[in-house]
């Protein structure tokens, strides 16, 4: 599987033997790492980390392998993962380290068009959402994250000239996405068909993406920016 070998070679082990926590250790990463927010005001930045480096947000954190390799990779950034399963945060804390990581910051909530509630607009320079849930059987497509809704509120909230990177290993879905995006003149894709199969050089190859590799799917990329609406 080259795309994992070049992915080990580049990020390192995203999955190393996790260390015991002490019932300490886990109230001090808790503690450190997850936004404490208010549901009737918007999210402070600054008052979360401190400073003003520009915001990656990751929709869907996983088993933590991006946010937790991505924001040493670069720690002139900042990086909020968002996530809904307390399982999943667990895990995802677990590869956090406050000194390696104190660039990162865990918010657990449910994600659809609300988002743009907690957020301010123009105050994001990156969206990450890999492995969104495809909901394939069709009776279940008003479940999925991406509907015209969901674009309409990420749209504010993100600078003039950010991105949404995008990956997905159900060509139905990947369609879906694409559709959505065609019918804007507010986003442009970076790909000419509006997704590529091509691995992006700096794409970290996650559990997800090696369990649905073995399972024969390989995933579609998009990659879109955010323009002036009708330029």
């Amino acid at each position: 599987m080259p795309f994992l070998n070049s992915s080990y070679e580049k990020w390192g082990n995203l999955n190393p033997p996790q260390p015991h926590l002490t019932k300490v250790d886990i109230e001090d990463k808790n503690s450190f790492f997850q936004i404490k927010y208010d549901k009737f005001k918007e999210l402070d930045f600054y008052e979360i980390f401190g400073n003003n480096r520009s915001i990656t947000i990751e929709i869907g954190s996983g088993k933590g392998e991006f946010i937790a390799t991505y924001s040493r990779f670069y720690p002139e950034k900042n990086f909020i993962g968002i996530e809904l399963k307390d399982k999943r945060i667990m895990t995802t804390l677990k590869k956090l380290d406050i000194e390696n990581n104190s660039n990162v910051r865990l918010l657990k909530l449910f994600v659809d068009s609300d988002i743009v509630k907690y957020i301010r607009p123009e105050s994001i320079d990156e969206l990450i959402i890999y492995h969104p849930d495809p909901w394939p059987k069709t009776r279940h497509h008003k479940h999925r994250l991406f509907q015209k809704s969901f674009l309409d509120s990420i749209y504010p909230i993100l600078k003039i000239d950010g991105y949404i990177r995008i990956s997905t290993d159900d060509l139905n879905y990947k369609d879906w996405i694409v559709r959505l995006f065609n019918e804007r003149d507010d986003f442009e894709s970076m790909y000419p068909e509006g997704y590529s199969m091509i691995v992006p050089d700096d794409h970290l190859w996650t559990y997800f993406d090696e369990i649905k590799s073995k399972e024969g799917y390989e995933p579609c990329f998009m990659l879109y920016k955010k323009k002036v609406s009708g330029l």
